[in-house]
């Protein structure tokens, strides 16, 4: 069996949670059937990975289009497969486009869906309602949908009601528990200043409003005055944005000593590195499919501090591998106090956080296993080719 995953981000290009997917689950495709990746961006240099950019002639276009553009070339490219997978809507349309033309079913995994992300027109203006658009025929025409979670298929059922439910199957991200694991380490934690011997909270994510930043800048304010908070936080979505969160770490850092703001993007080492050290995890995001930051915190042994929406439920057990705050239903000064509840009572108490974040690798290794996820996707392919 030949599949084409069909993705905007592949490595080193990886800036969120579905690149992270698309690379481990291409790793571990590939020890079963024949794999090749087509992503956007500069050449990769390994065998079976195809990279597009658009067409130079739409340089100056909306970014939505010069998407549609390298679609267009991936669609053409990818004759010869057996199955087509795409991840995003960045990447759907060269899925749906590529299926008809070659006679070929196509999959694709909901990492994320539009209609529930409006905030996205601020990044894309009109081309929010070319990528609305482009989303709904994929899941319109789609042989199967991936859910990486019960709470994402509950959310493709709602805003697609058109999709026939027997077509939507739950196959949950996962973790590679052996690159991110406990890292005893400190050098990381000293070049940026985090002191190993305070208290911690760390998040990371990009800057856009689905991530919550805002919400946990607020929430900081009635942090205890030990606690450091730990900002992995970059690629913001607008300038605008940019602007408003360095106002808003600015004015944090006036109140309080121990706020690290790194805006890079680290290499696994140096973040597995900060994420063992740190007391708590913090996913404060208003809406999130499942969230592989929440995975990768666990594994490395990393008691969790989230916000209970989308698929988040389904990976951090309230109670046992860290505590979930209520969004919904709540006031925003309701869930930003809860968050805030929440790190201050599992930093006061490293002894229950520690014993959150050795369940919580526990259940990453056990439940999480990228090669199950392998196999079970496989399975998938081959029902679609009966």
């Amino acid at each position: 069996m030949r599949v084409a995953v069909i993705s905007r981000e592949y490595p080193p290009e990886v800036y969120g949670g579905a690149g992270v997917h698309v690379e481990f689950l291409a790793r571990e495709l590939r020890r079963l059937v024949d794999v090749e990746v087509h992503c956007f961006g500069a050449d990769r240099g390994e065998p079976g990975v195809f990279a597009y950019r658009p067409p130079t002639e739409l340089a100056e276009a909306n970014g939505a289009l010069r998407t549609l553009g390298a679609d267009l070339e991936i669609a053409s490219a990818v004759a010869g497969a057996d199955v087509l997978h795409s991840h995003t809507w960045y990447a759907n349309m060269a899925g749906v486009l590529g299926a008809r033309l070659h006679g070929v079913p196509h999959v694709l995994t909901a990492h994320s869906l539009e209609p529930q992300r409006p905030w996205k027109a601020e990044q894309l203006g009109g081309g929010y309602r070319v990528s609305s658009w482009a989303e709904r025929q994929a899941y319109e025409t789609a042989d199967a949908v991936v859910a990486v979670s019960y709470g994402m298929r509950a959310d493709v059922l709602d805003a697609y009601p058109f999709v026939d439910p027997a077509k939507v199957h739950v196959i949950h991200n996962g973790i590679d528990t052996a690159l991110y694991a406990p890292a005893p380490d400190t050098d990381t934690l000293a070049r940026y200043g985090v002191d190993p011997a305070r208290p911690s909270a760390i998040f990371v994510g990009r800057i856009t409003r689905q991530k919550g930043l805002r919400h946990l800048l607020r929430a900081a304010e009635q942090l205890a005055p030990d606690i450091q908070l730990v900002l992995c936080a970059g690629a913001p979505d607008t300038p605008e944005i940019a602007a408003e969160v360095a106002e808003s770490v600015e004015r944090l850092s006036a109140l309080r000593s121990g706020v690290v703001w790194i805006r890079e993007m680290l290499p696994r080492d140096q973040l597995a590195q900060l994420l063992t050290h740190a007391t708590v995890f913090v996913c404060p995001s208003v809406y999130e499919p499942l969230g592989i930051v929440n995975l990768e915190a666990m594994a490395c042994e990393t008691a969790v501090v989230a916000s209970a929406v989308g698929g988040i439920p389904e990976v951090v057990a309230d109670g046992l591998t860290g505590t979930l705050v209520p969004y919904h239903a709540v006031s925003v000064e309701e869930f930003e106090a809860g968050l805030a509840d929440a790190i201050n009572t599992l930093c006061a108490d490293p002894t229950r956080a520690a014993a959150m974040g050795r369940a919580g690798r526990d259940r990453a290794v056990h439940e999480f296993s990228w090669e199950t996820i392998a196999h079970r996707t496989v399975e998938l392919y081959s029902s679609l080719l009966r």
